[in-house]
């Protein structure tokens, strides 16, 4: 079974941004150990005693809020590197999915609806690709709780049965998963993921996107794994960013053993 963990950035309704970005990664089921023991010594650098109580998440991490409040800008910028890093391991074919929506193109209440849509039927046609190589599997969308979980089951089990604009669902295990992010390591990578790529379209930020861009889910040498409803205005803006002034260090060498 692949596993596809998801999360949101930029609230649907929210008139402060100008995005709604729906995303994360599948992983094969037998490799989350993996990714789990590889995030959790990044989370000692912050408190040996109690790694556990270290919670990831895009938004507190880069305006140094909550638990990071006080911690050094640099060492909260290696870690959101070092853990977008880990999509990297060729050994684990991480696949990265999502929906970004420009607010303004689409009704906001048809927002929700439509990037879970576009995220979970590339993850569907990733599932029935492997099918037709004779290597069937099915899916498990997992979510962070979230005020949206009772919309989405619903959505998840319509798309299912009654279909989607393409087509049903043919490769779902269930209908989507909801855990806590405090309690899983892979919730919050899907946060990094989903928060940084939401930095791009919203503020012109692209240091954590040149780090997740590689790795959206392609087809036949096609980019499958990143679906846009964004302006031409967006675009244009997108394509003559200047440096960053304040570009990402590189990864830290990892020390433990490949899964």
């Amino acid at each position: 079974m692949y596993l596809l963990y998801l999360d949101e950035s930029g609230h649907s309704h929210d008139p402060s941004s100008n995005f709604f970005v729906l995303a994360g990664f599948s992983v094969f089921e037998r490799q989350t150990h993996w990714l789990e023991s590889a995030i959790d010594p990044i989370a000692t650098r912050f408190n040996a005693e109690n790694p556990s109580a270290v919670e990831f998440h895009g938004a507190v991490m880069r305006a140094g809020k909550e638990m990071w409040h006080g911690i050094p800008p640099a060492d909260r910028v290696q870690a959101v590197v070092d853990i977008l890093a880990l999509l990297s391991n060729p050994q684990l074919k991480v696949r990265v999915f999502a929906s970004v929506i420009e607010k303004s193109l689409l009704h906001q209440d048809q927002i929700l609806s439509k990037s879970f849509e576009n995220v979970s039927s590339e993850f569907d046609k990733y599932l029935a690709s492997m099918y037709l190589k004779k290597n069937p599997q099915r899916g498990l969308v997992i979510f962070d709780k979230t005020s949206y979980e009772e919309k989405l089951q619903t959505l998840s089990h319509f798309f299912k049965h009654q279909g989607h604009t393409n087509g049903k669902l043919r490769n779902f295990a269930e209908v989507p998963l909801f855990l806590d992010s405090k309690a899983s390591r892979l919730i919050q990578l899907a946060d990094l993921v989903a928060y940084w790529i939401f930095r791009y379209f919203q503020s012109g930020d692209d240091r954590g996107f040149k780090l997740i861009q590689p790795y959206f889910h392609s087809y036949a040498g096609t980019q499958c794994g990143l679906i846009k409803m964004v302006s031409a205005e967006t675009e244009q803006r997108l394509q003559s960013l200047p440096e960053n002034a304040y570009p990402f260090p590189s990864p830290t060498p990892l020390n433990r053993a490949q899964p």
